[in-house]
């Protein structure tokens, strides 16, 4: 019979849970900074009768953490953090540096680490409230667009909270993170990425270059259509092979881009052997200037490094950003392969 006593006790161990009914999940969060202080703003879906509405609220701290506690203070239910899908910053907080903001988010845990950035390039309540007047009821378009299975282009990068944070301790791998404002006709208008360096935006690239920096991460560029100027293809698949060695303390590296292609649009007198030439001709171009870029930044979103890790002296490897990317000499080819020709039921000649 004593026993029975003793056992009840441990059957307390959810006297603390919150009922989902007294929680709030926001989904998206944005962070600015108003001189030293942190402006948080977080998009919280809220159920009604049939339907759900999006609830915009702003708070104001030191930290990003006390920000989210005035929020949660005013508010008549507590914020559970868990559910964030995307982290917005705007574009002077990202130039002036999130290494702060993203480590806290890993110490703290209160938000995933596959939580995906984003940077705005433009004034970050104007985009929210904008945002907010183009949402679905769901409220969770905005992470649509960054999701596989719904809107997301090989165009746009797809850069977590982990991965940034990685990244700043990072000797020879540095990320890019996609750039938005809002749209005229759309809830988003996609501006390229930003190169960022130790957690500081230091650059940027083009949507077109930013397609490059996600094969290099191992993102298919399936389903990209490359506009050329006499016609336009389906980049059906892509692989990449990389080759790299270091001669009297100069780094050089080979890189083959493979395509399978599917042929969409062209002109009559256009034929295979042409488009395969300008097709290799505009990526290679594209790949000479997103390397200059990524050397003149000092910032290797590509992960360069990584191929030369067994090849430099560890003690070396915290300078492959600033004496070695510089003076690396690459060498692109692409190879392209007409795998289809679409819908075309007449030959074409090769």
């Amino acid at each position: 019979m004593l026993i029975i006593p003793c056992m009840a006790g441990m059957l307390s161990g959810c006297w603390d849970n919150k009922d989902i009914n007294h929680r709030s999940l926001p989904i998206t969060m944005g962070v600015s900074m108003v001189g030293e202080t942190y402006k948080v703003i977080l998009l919280i879906p809220e159920p009604v009768e049939r339907t759900t509405k999006v609830r915009i609220v702003y708070g104001i701290g030191k930290t990003i953490t006390e920000a989210v506690d005035h929020i949660s203070r005013d508010m008549e239910s507590d914020i559970d953090m868990l559910h964030m899908k995307v982290v917005v910053f705007d574009k002077p907080s990202a130039e002036k540096g999130m290494t702060d903001s993203i480590s806290g988010f890993m110490r703290a845990r209160d938000i995933s680490p596959k939580a995906v950035v984003v940077i705005c390039d433009e004034d970050i309540d104007h985009f929210f409230k904008r945002t907010k007047q183009t949402m679905e009821p769901s409220g969770t378009t905005l992470y649509n667009y960054f999701e596989k299975n719904a809107g997301w282009s090989p165009e746009v990068a797809l850069t977590r909270i982990w991965q940034v944070y990685r990244s700043i301790y990072s000797f020879t791998r540095d990320v890019a993170i996609p750039v938005v404002k809002s749209g005229n006709d759309t809830m988003m208008q996609h501006l390229g990425s930003a190169i960022i360096k130790n957690g500081r935006m230091v650059g940027q690239i083009s949507s077109e270059e930013t397609l490059l920096f996600n094969a290099f991460n191992g993102e298919s560029a399936h389903g990209k259509i490359e506009v050329m100027q006499h016609s336009s293809v389906l980049i059906v698949s892509n692989t990449m092979s990389h080759e790299s060695k270091v001669v009297n303390n100069q780094m050089y590296m080979t890189s083959r881009i493979n395509l399978n292609v599917s042929i969409l649009e062209t002109s009559s007198h256009v034929t295979n052997d042409s488009i395969k030439k300008e097709l290799d001709s505009t990526l290679t171009d594209r790949c000479n200037a997103l390397l200059a870029k990524i050397q003149s930044s000092e910032a290797d979103i590509l992960g360069l490094g990584q191929f030369f890790r067994n090849k430099i002296p560890r003690a070396e490897l915290k300078n492959w950003r600033t004496e070695y990317l510089p003076r690396l000499k690459m060498d692109f080819s692409v190879r392209t392969v007409i795998q289809n020709e679409g819908n075309l039921k007449t030959p074409r000649r090769k």
